[in-house]
């Protein structure tokens, strides 16, 4: 029996494989492997054997125990953790990762000590940071800690990577991209090495990528939002030929009343602490759907229906149901934004189905 209770996120299977092979041939014209990420979708073993299907073979997440679950769930990739590793998981890392990416010379040290005690290689990509300032070497400790890294036992320098666009939000751009590249001509010069990866960054490097000729050395990109939410994310623009409604939320109406517009009373904080503020538009058909902020971030999400979202609280979303017609029982569909995927995904009282047509 097919499970339709709500509040559920409906997962498009058919729509994530189109938009992983398409973005895998697209970035693959000019020489650019895609890793997959999966950290959004908390690691989701049946969305991770979808990206795998379509030709992509190395996923990455941000959490240890993401990995460790789609490895025990028997996806068979490579494993890259996105996040530089938490110190107090460096064994753990070496057992589950194949490669991490990495900024801090005595986590890498942490991480030798473990591969050689488990009598294996352990891979690491190093961060340069370029300007967005979230992690990664600035560009000037790059040689002495490659020249430390080379001397590790268990480790191997796989290459090198930066990620633009998250923390800052800062745009990369050719001059970054250029950058980049000719760090890692410096690098393989000076050492005498073959970098396997010159990672240039996630789904923001989508206008970068479309319009340069060159691309240099940079020859992978780490890609989520761009397969799962069909956009790139600098201005959130849909990328031609992808779908943007892989993910929906679907709610249940619990209550239907015609009330006043504005709350009545003595307005102090709200459950949040905020002073809230509303429009008077008379007696309106209010309408409370059975999902909240535990669940999701309102402003993540857009809805199908011509109707208002007033606001929520830790359980429930009041909107204006205006011309709905809405009534307890029905449900009310929602598109989500990357922030609120991620919500959705990570809460354990959303019911998650996969469904599988385009």
């Amino acid at each position: 029996m097919i499970d339709v209770t709500t509040p559920r996120i409906e997962i498009n299977l058919a729509k994530i494989e189109h938009n992983s092979k398409k973005l895998k041939r697209l970035y693959g014209s000019k020489g650019i492997g895609v890793i997959g990420v999966t950290k959004v979708v908390c690691g989701d073993p049946g969305i991770a054997g979808v990206l795998v299907k379509s030709g992509i073979n190395t996923i990455a997440d941000s959490r240890i125990a993401n990995i460790r679950k789609m490895r025990e769930a028997g996806i068979q990739a490579k494993f890259v953790l996105l996040r530089t590793p938490i110190p107090s998981q460096a064994e753990l890392v070496v057992k589950y990762a194949d490669i991490s990416l990495n900024s801090e010379l005595s986590v890498i040290k942490s991480l030798s000590k473990f591969a050689v005690n488990n009598n294996t290689k352990h891979k690491i990509i190093l961060m340069v940071d370029l300007g967005d300032l979230r992690e990664g070497l600035m560009p000037s400790d790059l040689e002495d800690t490659v020249k430390e890294v080379l001397l590790l036992d268990g480790i191997e320098l796989a290459g090198i990577g930066t990620n633009l666009a998250c923390f800052g939000g800062i745009k990369p751009d050719g001059e970054k991209m250029e950058y980049l590249s000719s760090l890692a001509g410096d690098i393989e010069e000076r050492f005498g090495l073959i970098l396997e990866f010159v990672s240039g960054g996630n789904s923001a490097n989508y206008t970068w990528f479309v319009s340069a000729g060159d691309t240099g050395r940079i020859n992978n990109l780490r890609l989520g939002e761009s397969i799962y939410l069909g956009c790139e994310t600098l201005y959130r623009m849909p990328i031609p030929g992808l779908y943007t409604d892989a993910f929906t939320l679907i709610a249940e109406v619990i209550e239907s009343k015609i009330k006043p517009s504005i709350p009545y009373g003595e307005v102090c904080q709200d459950a949040f602490g905020n002073i809230p503020e509303f429009k008077d538009h008379g007696l309106i058909r209010r309408a409370i759907l059975g999902v909240g902020l535990q669940d999701v971030p309102v402003s993540g999400l857009a809805a199908g229906l011509d109707i208002d979202i007033m606001g929520a609280s830790s359980d429930h979303i009041i909107i204006s149901a205006k011309q709905a017609g809405l009534k307890a029982g029905d449900e009310v569909v929602f598109n989500l934004n990357y922030e609120a995927l991620l919500s959705v995904m990570t809460s354990p009282y959303v019911i998650k189905r996969y469904v599988n047509n385009l």
